[in-house]
């Protein structure tokens, strides 16, 4: 992938803005365990941050998924892991599908806002009982008139408890099989019916709220639809593409910092007459440990250009999951033995990315899914023929 001089400049322009004005307030955001979501949104969103690939006529810049990959990466210097995930919903989990199918109206009404930053979106697909087996999801949205009637329970939803809306996964048919009764849908959080059970207390990711939402009887206009009814699941399917892809970029420069910010202290504390760093194992492992990220960041860079060529980059999308995972348990972990006690103090940015970074190999689809998604594609599964 050939970055442009725009490439470049959009990663400077945000990593300015990330250290005037998100960085200094992210200790006080990880203490109360939310961020304002409207306000660090709205300054994102003026700045044209929020629709980098979306199209000119809901206010997005209309460029390609490529500058969403810069942008991914320019938000790893965010100093926690839960802001940048929550940004990363409403641009590239949420928002996909509804600029891709949505109609005109509903793109307006909803798609719009986001991208100016005055909306906050959320993706409804999680649920108690289905988490990976996204086609497990109970919830229902039944016909009555020009609308329809939703119930279920939404679980481990990021950004929900600031949520203007949230585009949900809902099952609209009992005929055909799992795969094919399944809609999105936009539904306004402020709906009749919906109630917000509680905020979940997490071991990462602290500064963005996680809810577990019911809905009860809740009513939305059909219009709402986002593209054919019961193509919701081939719908969400496309969008964990670049959802992946994006998570994948955005551990990038945040595992690069760790490896920095591990060297720098490393080479200021002295023990038995001498750095840390001289050690042998310090510095070979940092070197690894920095050689393993690049390896990442080659292959982000090489799906998003099969990605942009219209190409299904849904292997090497999970590839860069997994291998995206991977990193986040075991940079932070080897960077953290380093520091000594200093890694084992709450405050302590390693011991942060230690706990946010724990989450990379669940959210978006465990490991275990992104190793089943590659072995079907080699053909290695039991059963089943390439």
């Amino acid at each position: 992938m050939l970055l442009t001089h725009e490439h470049h400049e959009i990663k400077r322009n945000l990593i300015k803005l990330i250290e005037t004005e998100i960085n200094p307030h992210v200790d006080e955001w990880e203490d109360k365990e939310m961020f304002p979501a409207h306000e660090v949104f709205g300054k994102l969103g003026k700045a044209g941050y929020l629709g980098l690939c979306k199209p000119v006529e809901y206010g997005g810049a209309g460029l390609d998924y490529s500058y969403s990959i810069v942008a991914a990466e320019a938000l790893g210097h965010i100093n926690c892991g839960g802001i940048p995930m929550a940004i990363g919903v409403q641009t590239d989990m949420a928002t996909p599908a509804l600029a891709r199918f949505g109609s005109d109206e509903l793109r307006r009404q909803y798609l719009a806002p986001a991208i100016a930053g005055e909306y906050v979106a959320c993706i409804g697909v999680s649920e108690p009982g289905a988490g990976s087996d996204v086609a497990a999801i109970k919830s229902t949205a039944r016909k009555d008139g020009d609308d329809y009637i939703i119930n279920g329970t939404k679980m481990w939803i990021t950004n929900s408890l600031q949520a203007d809306f949230m585009v949900m996964l809902v099952n609209t048919s009992n005929e055909g099989n799992r795969y094919s009764n399944k809609s999105l849908i936009v539904v306004p959080m402020k709906s009749k019916g919906i109630t917000i059970e509680k905020k979940l207390k997490k071991i990462g990711m602290r500064a963005s709220d996680t809810g577990i939402i019911h809905f009860d009887d809740v009513r939305v206009p059909r219009s709402n639809l986002i593209g054919e009814e019961n193509m919701g699941f081939m719908y969400q399917m496309m969008q964990f593409q670049e959802e992946r892809l994006w998570a994948a970029a955005n551990a990038v420069d945040g595992l690069l910092n760790a490896i920095e910010q591990t060297k720098d202290y490393t080479a200021q504390r002295h023990t038995f007459g001498q750095p840390i760093l001289h050690n042998q194992v310090v510095h070979f492992t940092l070197a690894e440990l920095k050689t393993e990220v690049e390896a990442l960041r080659a292959l982000v860079y090489h799906a998003t250009e099969q990605y942009v060529a219209g190409k299904d980059v849904t292997e090497l999308a999970s590839m860069a999951k997994l291998k995206a995972g991977r990193l986040l348990r075991e940079v932070p972990d080897k960077c953290l033995q380093f520091w000594g006690g200093m890694g084992f103090t709450w405050e302590n940015l390693i011991s942060r990315m230690y706990r946010d970074g724990r989450l990379g190999s669940i959210g978006g689809g465990a490991d275990e899914i992104m190793l089943g998604i590659i072995c079907k594609y080699m053909g290695t599964l039991p059963g089943k023929k390439k």
